[in-house]
């Protein structure tokens, strides 16, 4: 059942829905925690991280159901407040729990966050902020946080991170008095998780800059919003319509999120527009390669999507180069791929590829959440019969990428 049996060289076409986001998803249910009450996300997606960070809640007490794609999660008795590191170990984003168990209980345990393998992730931005909001933490092999009550703080992160900013967000809305984050995260996650909170009852102003400034509540109300479309499934599927010349409408894109990825598609020859609310691309003229793209934090192109475009930069003749400047071991899925023809060179932070060599079906193997759906866009531009093993590492991010992609015209089965 961990096997994805694809058959390539068809240009997908037609109409595609987007899951809601995990990257919106996973801080709002953290957030619920705050409440002592039933919060609600609707059109949630249904995927491995998803229920993972549910059955944490549940452990904590919480009782959770769903109704078709919309999450309820009652938070009334969520009062334990340990999470065992086999838990946490299965999911990174676990880590933010710490500054919800914080602002509910003042007090917090758990073990290391895990998740995808992609570079050493460090939490110490994390931590730096929960210390400075008055938390204590034992570092042993798990986490031991506690508090009195929390009290605002001005935090300047050396550096952007998405995790950390939310994690000084979650801790900081019920603390006493005034919080300034300085230096703050940009991504679209981050903003969507202020607006939950915000519907909530937090008093937040400033996101979507680097400065966020919070002043603390004393009790939240229940949420309830709309998970926002995923902008990196959407940008995936953008990727697997260049890689194979296709033309596809997205329903419902990301408005406004993915700016940076479509200046690039824009760039190899594809073409898009807006209409009626839908995302019209065309990638049957892609043929230019990218000469010098580098990842970077939102507004900048994103590292969830360098492997997905790594999959078309290697149809395009000519030659391409990608600096990786988030995390440094995100290349994974290049050796997978020149396993299958592609011509791709790594040295570090850089990876030059030799496009236009045709790509072959072969037995390849997904080792975290994007290279595996990159692996999956490659199979559909190769010649032949292409097996993805690890088919556990692609659902962590999308709901249901085979039949979405079937559903394009794509031949693709699920073992």
């Amino acid at each position: 059942m961990d096997d994805i049996r694809i058959e390539g060289g068809r240009p997908l076409g037609g109409t595609v829905a987007i899951q809601g986001s995990k990257n919106a998803a996973l801080p709002m249910m953290a957030a619920s925690l705050l409440h002592r009450g039933v919060s609600v996300l609707k059109g949630c997606p249904r995927i491995a991280d998803v229920f993972c960070m549910e059955e944490i809640l549940k452990k904590l007490g919480a009782c959770t159901w769903w109704i078709d794609h919309d999450l309820y999660m009652d938070c009334t008795n969520a009062d334990k407040t340990e999470i065992s590191g086999t838990d946490t170990g299965k999911m990174r984003s676990s880590v933010i729990l710490l500054g919800a168990l914080l602002g509910r209980s003042h007090r917090g345990c758990m073990g290391y966050p895990g998740g995808c393998v992609i570079g050493e992730r460090p939490i110490d931005l994390h931590l730096t902020a929960l210390r400075r909001l008055g938390a204590e933490i034992e570092e042993r092999p798990f986490f031991v946080a506690a508090c009195g009550e929390l009290e605002g703080a001005e935090i300047i992160f050396p550096k952007k991170s998405v995790g950390a900013t939310e994690q000084g967000i979650l801790a900081a809305v019920l603390a006493a008095g005034e919080t300034s984050l300085v230096n703050c995260a940009r991504e679209p996650e981050v903003q969507w998780l202020c607006r939950y909170l915000r519907g909530m009852g937090a008093k937040i102003a400033g996101d979507g800059g680097d400065c966020i400034r919070i002043t603390g509540v004393e009790s939240l109300n229940a949420g309830n919003m709309q998970v926002p479309p995923d902008r990196i499934v959407a940008g995936t599927y953008l990727c697997a319509c260049a890689a194979t010349r296709g033309c596809i409408t997205i329903e419902n894109p990301p408005e406004g999120e993915l700016d940076a990825f479509l200046e690039v598609y824009r760039k190899m020859g594809g073409q898009y527009h807006i209409k009626s609310g839908k995302l019209l691309a065309d990638g049957t003229g892609i043929c230019h390669p990218v000469p010098f793209l580098e990842t970077e934090e939102y507004p900048g192109f994103p590292t969830d999507l360098q492997s997905p475009l790594l999959a078309a930069l290697v149809t395009i003749p000519g030659k391409s180069h990608i600096m990786e400047m988030i995390f440094e071991d995100r290349y994974k899925a290049a050796y997978e791929m020149n396993r299958m023809g592609a011509w791709i060179t790594v040295a570090g932070k850089d990876a030059w590829v030799e496009g236009g060599y045709p790509l072959h079906g072969c037995t390849v193997y997904a080792q975290e959440l994007r290279g595996g759906a990159a692996l999956i866009l490659a199979a559909l531009a190769a010649e032949g019969k292409t097996t993805v093993k690890g088919y556990s590492f692609i659902r962590r991010g999308y709901e249901h990428i085979c039949e979405d992609l079937r559903a394009l015209g794509g031949i693709i089965v699920k073992d």
